[in-house]
């Protein structure tokens, strides 16, 4: 059976850049376009939902130039995707902390969440100035602040609950989570949702990573037996 929902941790820009002579910012207008295919190839085999991380909390730390590049990436990135949406059959959210992101990358991405809202195709997240501890941090917030002090916490503060806070509450956790170019962690990516997923790492580098390379992560996944703590 395949996965329902497939997340990606998009790694390995830098290095393909590095490794064919281009600059970081360049590596990364790449992995862009390959995210586009990957998308594509997803809804073709029918994947319900998919995640991507593409900017984390921690990526801020990165030089000025490399930010900057990247935050001009995703504003051209949904400027081409307001005009394919209309046509296409794709719905679009993005999650983690905007308020850092920019007037104009704040409304161009409003505007691609509008547009698709009543869309009925693959749901694609696209992480943003997203970190997994600040999500469930603004989740405990948002969940204590709705919170009347008479109403008994115990109750209140249950794992449904919490769920319904977090920014990915209109999706279901990931079944698969995929990690490019080597690295074996998840990065502070999806942790209270990725309680049971499965883990596929590759070496490959992001740019690299192809229909072909999506399939044997599939059949990987479909290779697994997946328990969720029970015993056979």
């Amino acid at each position: 059976m395949l996965p329902k929902h497939v997340a990606i941790i998009m790694d390995g820009n830098g290095r393909w850049a590095k490794k064919n002579g281009l600059s970081r910012n360049e590596g990364h207008k790449v992995g862009s376009e390959k995210l586009q295919n990957i998308i594509e190839y997803a809804q073709q085999k029918g994947i319900q939902y998919i995640t991507v991380y593409a900017f984390s909390t921690e990526n801020w730390n990165r030089p000025k130039a490399e930010v900057d590049g990247l935050m001009r990436l995703m504003q051209n990135y949904l400027d081409k995707h307001l005009e394919r949406v209309k046509t296409e059959n794709f719905k679009f959210k993005v999650i983690g902390e905007r308020t850092k992101l920019g007037t104009k990358l704040i409304k161009k991405i409003a505007e691609l969440e509008e547009i698709t809202a009543n869309k009925t195709g693959t749901y694609v997240t696209i992480a943003i100035n997203y970190g997994s501890r600040d999500e469930i941090i603004r989740a405990c917030r948002a969940m204590i602040a709705d919170t009347s002090e008479k109403i008994n916490l115990e109750k209140v503060i249950t794992e449904e609950n919490l769920c319904q806070y977090l920014d990915t509450r209109e999706v279901p956790d990931p079944d698969l989570i995929i990690r490019t170019s080597g690295e074996v962690r998840l990065s502070n990516f999806l942790m209270w949702q990725a309680a049971y997923s499965e883990f596929y790492f590759t070496d490959c580098l992001w740019p690299d990573f192809d229909e072909a390379q999506f399939d044997k992560a599939l059949l990987d996944y479909q290779n697994r037996k997946r328990r969720f703590g029970k015993s056979e």
